[in-house]
């Protein structure tokens, strides 16, 4: 199969032709010529977006671990693998990754072909497993952290599912009711629209416009509909809307909170595996927001000038009072590795509480508002029929 990639080297970008079996080898035979992929088409077709292939890293990393522990080395344990898979994304890429190992090449060097697939916390976890021979223990340290990201992640999903279906079915009712009920009441009503009270007139009017132009309102909000899921695709849309959420205040110190669990998390992982703290520190730069990346960066320049990791994390805004004091308790201990992860598991727990706190006030408030809209709209419409019954006792 002939590839197309666009490629940079140095500042220059240069379109290469390609002839491999698979666009992960024509990525490999690129990177060898040194230069470095941006983007990579099939002759004669759009570009392809590589992010997209769904390589199941957690199931990966499991079988993988099972395999090791049970005495296979790398080599037969990753070809037992590729040997259950009858084709696809994963065949090829398990294929890759034996291709690279023939050669003697180490198993994060093969992992860093597949930038789209492995993510950087992964390889560098390898990396740092290799130098000192523990690749199970390695996967299994990756595991764990992949199972306790995946815990407060459900905890949020589980926490929303309720809410999210008040709203739904709410909306549902509110729709019914000014979109079918109000109109056909306001058939009712037109001949007494002057007595009517001027809430009841106003909603009567709703019926009216709504009935005269559905088809354009449902046109609307089609279009809108579209336009809305178009905007949410588009990276600076979703960049504006989390800075808007950061700048709620107490929202913003949760998101905060969340992003630093997780940036400690993967920073105790990496220690513990053997990575040097400023390595790790580059590793776990993309978790964290625009803002706390420079504080980050702000904190590897002060401990590379020899500050300690407690007073440079404390100095650009990376701690809390908590924290802090953990931190200095580990760099006593030597265990700055496992401070972290208590740091991130009390973070944790801070975050379960409060959504806990936040579901069980919210979701009677929401009941509360949902029955309100509703109410308020029935009694409208039966307000002039009450009137009436009034008026002849």
């Amino acid at each position: 199969m002939d590839f197309q990639v666009k490629a940079l080297r140095g500042r220059e970008i240069f379109l290469l032709d390609i002839s491999a079996a698979h666009v992960d080898e024509a990525i490999a035979q690129v990177k060898a010529r040194g230069f470095s992929p941006i983007a990579t088409k099939i002759k004669s077709t759009s570009f392809i977006n590589r992010s997209n292939k769904k390589f199941p890293l957690a199931l990966f990393s499991q079988e993988l671990l099972a395999l090791l522990e049970a005495g296979l080395n790398l080599v037969e344990a990753i070809e037992t693998l590729a040997e259950k898979e009858q084709g696809g994304e994963i065949k090829h890429t398990l294929d890759s990754l034996l291709q690279t190992l023939y050669q003697g090449q180490t198993f994060s060097s093969a992992l860093e072909l597949h930038p789209a697939t492995f993510p950087v916390l992964y390889i560098a976890t390898v990396r740092a497993s290799e130098k000192t021979g523990d690749l199970p223990e390695a996967l299994g340290r990756y595991i764990c952290y992949e199972q306790q990201l995946g815990v407060l992640k459900k905890k949020i999903i589980s926490s929303s599912v309720y809410p999210i279906l008040l709203m739904a079915v709410g909306g549902l009712v509110i729709l019914f009711l000014l979109g079918f009920v109000v109109p056909k009441f306001s058939k009712i009503y037109e001949d007494t629209g002057e007595n009517l009270p001027y809430l009841s007139q106003a909603l009567l009017a709703w019926g009216v416009f709504l009935e005269n132009h559905g088809k354009e309102i449902l046109i609307a909000m089609g279009l809108g509909s579209v336009g809305l899921g178009y905007g949410l695709s588009r990276p600076s849309l979703r960049k504006w809307l989390i800075q808007f959420f950061w700048r709620i205040p107490a929202l913003g110190k949760r998101l905060r909170v969340f992003q630093l669990a997780r940036f400690y998390r993967t920073l105790g992982m990496l220690l513990k595996g053997g990575t040097p703290i400023i390595a790790a520190l580059g590793s776990v730069t993309g978790l964290l927001d625009a803002a706390l990346q420079i504080k980050m960066r702000q904190a590897s320049a002060a401990i590379q000038e020899g500050q300690p990791i407690s007073l440079a994390m404390d100095q650009a805004g990376l701690t809390t009072p908590v924290a802090l004091r953990m931190l200095r308790v580990g760099e006593r201990g030597g265990k700055i590795g496992d401070m972290m992860e208590r740091i991130a598991a009390f973070y944790d727990d801070e975050l379960s509480r409060w959504i806990d706190w936040f579901t069980r006030l919210f979701e009677p408030i929401l009941m509360l508002l949902i029955g309100l809209v509703i109410g308020v709209v029935v009694l409208l419409l039966y307000m002039p029929i009450f009137e009436l019954a009034g008026n002849i006792q």
